[in-house]
């Protein structure tokens, strides 16, 4: 009998242990995670595929609004790696805490631009007091992101208003919950028209760009990147600098991109 329950004892030791030693490797077995800018996909997808063919685990890459994104960062989601597209979001993340401070950059920049289905024979000059409540029509909707949330439509609101246009179109806008989602109300043609990146009309054939929103009228489109705190993939700090290199430059002037970053 003593020998038996010497022998469970040890047997259910030698688990424990098993268990415990088990742990840390489940941890560190989480990918590479990466929350990015919707406007970033096209970009960032063929950066990551370079990034693996190097020899690298594939990361895991996670996109959405850069508001929701940062809060959710806040609320204790697992990430390794933040990419705004505006210096608002980054700037909320750094002064709560959740970024390295040290290892922030701007990566990208970008321009703003008005957009219709391809198969739209409208044109639009973007100018001072323009008719843009025209081009949307009577019973159409100008399809925007969710200027609270969504960079682009932060953007958006700031030329049209500065532009003297804001005040004959805002109860005529289709609210998105990210640049993309504006994006595809405008291609799939539930939208007449639509603000965007650049990068968003060159990565979707659905779409035209009519004209592009004058630089002065809204905030330099620009997008910082940093180290989540406490980033725990040893893979953090080499993907971070790898944005920075050739490789992800070529990639992303590909899809329409500035590279600020040297």
């Amino acid at each position: 009998m003593m020998m038996r329950r010497s022998f469970l004892a040890a047997a259910v030791a030698g688990m424990f242990s098993a268990l415990c030693l088990s742990q840390p490797a489940a941890a560190d077995s989480r990918p590479l995670t990466v929350f990015a800018a919707a406007s970033l996909k096209n970009a960032l997808d063929d950066v990551a595929a370079g990034w693996v063919a190097g020899g690298h685990a594939k990361p895991a890459i996670s996109y959405a609004a850069s508001g929701p994104l940062a809060k959710q960062i806040e609320a204790g989601a697992p990430a390794d790696i933040f990419i705004s597209a505006d210096l608002a979001w980054m700037d909320y993340a750094e002064s709560k805490n959740l970024v390295d401070k040290a290892s922030r950059f701007t990566l990208l920049g970008n321009d703003l631009v008005l957009i219709v289905p391809k198969a739209s024979t409208a044109t639009f000059k973007i100018a001072p007091n323009a008719a843009l409540a025209d081009l949307v029509g009577a019973d159409g909707r100008l399809a925007v992101g969710e200027p609270k949330s969504v960079p682009a439509g932060k953007y958006a609101q700031d030329a049209l208003q500065k532009l003297g246009i804001w005040d004959s179109v805002k109860g005529r806008l289709a609210y998105a919950e990210s640049v993309r989602a504006a994006l595809q109300l405008v291609a799939r043609g539930e939208a007449p028209a639509g603000i965007v990146y650049k990068t968003d009309a060159f990565a979707d054939p659905g779409v035209k760009i009519l004209d592009t929103f004058p630089e002065d009228s809204h905030a330099p489109v620009v997008y910082p990147a940093a180290l989540v705190t406490g980033a725990s993939n040893p893979d953090s700090a080499g993907f971070l600098a790898y944005l920075r290199g050739p490789e992800a430059k070529a990639a992303f002037e590909k899809q329409g991109f500035a590279v600020i970053a040297k």
